[in-house]
Order: structure tokens, then C-alpha cells, then sequence
């Protein structure tokens, strides 16, 4: 009986010291695999670009009065303001579209070093100011902005039209998921050239953004694109 309990205790530890070394050998051979794969993998970019037009126009309309009559040139200058104002309005603006800024003043006189002689001493600057999210009824106004010079006002070139697109926040997503698809179908295609797969992403950036014109004649069409890096581990 003695016997027997001893054979059937060696038999238990011969099993144990097989299942021992069985997990023992899958530990090694994983942590081989991990070593001999740590080290590969692959960086791509993901780039997707989309042109859209702008939501949101600012034009600043200038006009400018010269004289010696300092009240007499407010007055002329506010007669003005009043004119374009209503020019925009009775066309589609809306007055909280309107800011009118208050007038610059330059007093000629005032620089004791200068020696020309000028026919008269102040200039002043008014600038009036259309923020819209209508963005082609300014454009047309701007095109129209000749008949402002029927009623005898002529608009100061010097005010830079500026067209934004605020709904960016609002497509930055959808963009961002379409770099990273782009990103990952270039990685696929390396692993499938050195007969490997992708497994998991190691490192990833949240993409560069930039929103430029489509061209200078097109301000108002803008191209936005965004380029994000990722980084994947490959596997056989």
C-alpha cells in the first residue's frame, strides 16, 4: 500500500513538472515573439481635405473727408455713415450686422516738423463695419457698391473683405475620421507588401488643421485638410 501511495505521489509530480514546463515553454515563446515584434512597426499619415464655402463675411466700408472745418467735417462725415448705412439695409443687412466705428482724426498741423505745405489740416477716417453669415448678399453689395458714388461717396480702397468659415468646429470630426481611415488603409497596404498585418495603434496625433483659400480669386471658397500620424504595431 506504502508502495503504491509513493508511485501514484511520483506520478502527480511528474505531471505537475510537465504542466510546469509546458506553461513555462508558451511563456518563452511569447515573450520571444514579443521581442522578436517589438520593434515592428509602421508610421503613416492620414490626410483628408474638403472644399466648402465660407459662412461668415466682415466688410469693412471706408470713407474718408479732408478740410480746415473740423464740426463741419463730422457732420459731412456722419451725413455719410447715415447714407451707407441705409444703402445696406434697405438691400438685406440687418442693423446688428452694422457697427459703425467712431472716426479717426489726423490733425496735419499737429507734426511741427514737417515743412510742406498743405491745403488743408484735418483728415478723417470713418469706417463702418457689415458681420454677416449672408455671405453672397455682401458679395453682391460689394458689386454694387459703384452706386454708393451716385449719391456722391466714395469708398476708400484699403478695407480687406475677410471671409471665415465658424462651422468648423462643427466638420472637424467627420475630417479627423476620414484622416485616420486614409491613415490606416496606407499602413494595411505596407503590411500586406511585407507580408505582415496590423495589430494595434501605438502612437496617434489629433491632426493638423488648416484652413486656406481655394485661390486668391476665391476667397470665399475655403479648403479645409488635416494630416494626423499614426503609428501601428505590425504582426505575421
Amino acid at each position: 500500500m506504502e508502495k503504491r501511495n509513493r508511485l501514484i505521489e511520483s506520478a502527480v509530480l511528474a505531471v505537475g513538472i510537465a504542466v510546469g514546463l509546458l506553461v513555462l515553454g508558451l511563456c518563452l515563446k511569447a515573450g520571444i515573439d514579443n521581442f522578436t515584434n517589438k520593434d515592428r512597426q509602421v508610421t503613416v499619415k492620414g490626410l483628408a481635405e474638403e472644399e466648402m464655402p465660407a459662412d461668415m463675411v466682415t466688410w469693412p466700408i471706408q470713407t474718408k473727408e479732408m478740410g480746415n472745418d473740423l464740426p463741419q467735417l463730422y457732420k459731412k462725415i456722419n451725413e455719410t455713415a447715415d447714407t451707407i448705412k441705409a444703402f445696406l439695409m434697405e438691400n438685406g443687412i440687418k442693423e446688428k450686422e452694422i457697427s459703425v466705428n467712431a472716426p479717426y482724426v489726423v490733425d496735419l498741423e499737429a507734426d511741427q516738423y514737417s515743412e510742406n505745405k498743405r491745403d488743408y489740416r484735418y483728415n478723417i477716417t470713418n469706417t463702418i463695419t457689415v458681420t454677416s453669415s449672408n455671405v453672397e448678399l455682401v458679395g453682391e453689395l460689394i458689386n454694387r457698391q459703384g452706386e454708393l458714388l451716385q449719391q456722391g461717396i466714395a469708398i476708400v480702397d484699403g478695407g480687406n473683405v475677410s471671409y471665415d468659415l465658424v462651422s468648423f468646429p462643427d466638420i472637424k470630426p467627420k475630417l479627423m475620421s476620414e484622416a485616420i481611415k486614409n491613415a490606416e488603409k496606407t499602413a494595411q497596404q505596407f503590411a500586406e507588401n511585407s507580408k505582415s498585418k496590423i495589430n494595434k495603434i501605438i502612437t496617434a496625433d489629433q491632426g493638423q488643421f488648416s484652413i486656406d483659400n481655394r485661390d486668391e480669386n476665391t476667397p470665399y471658397i475655403k479648403k479645409v485638410r488635416v494630416v494626423t500620424t499614426i503609428t501601428y504595431s505590425l504582426k505575421d
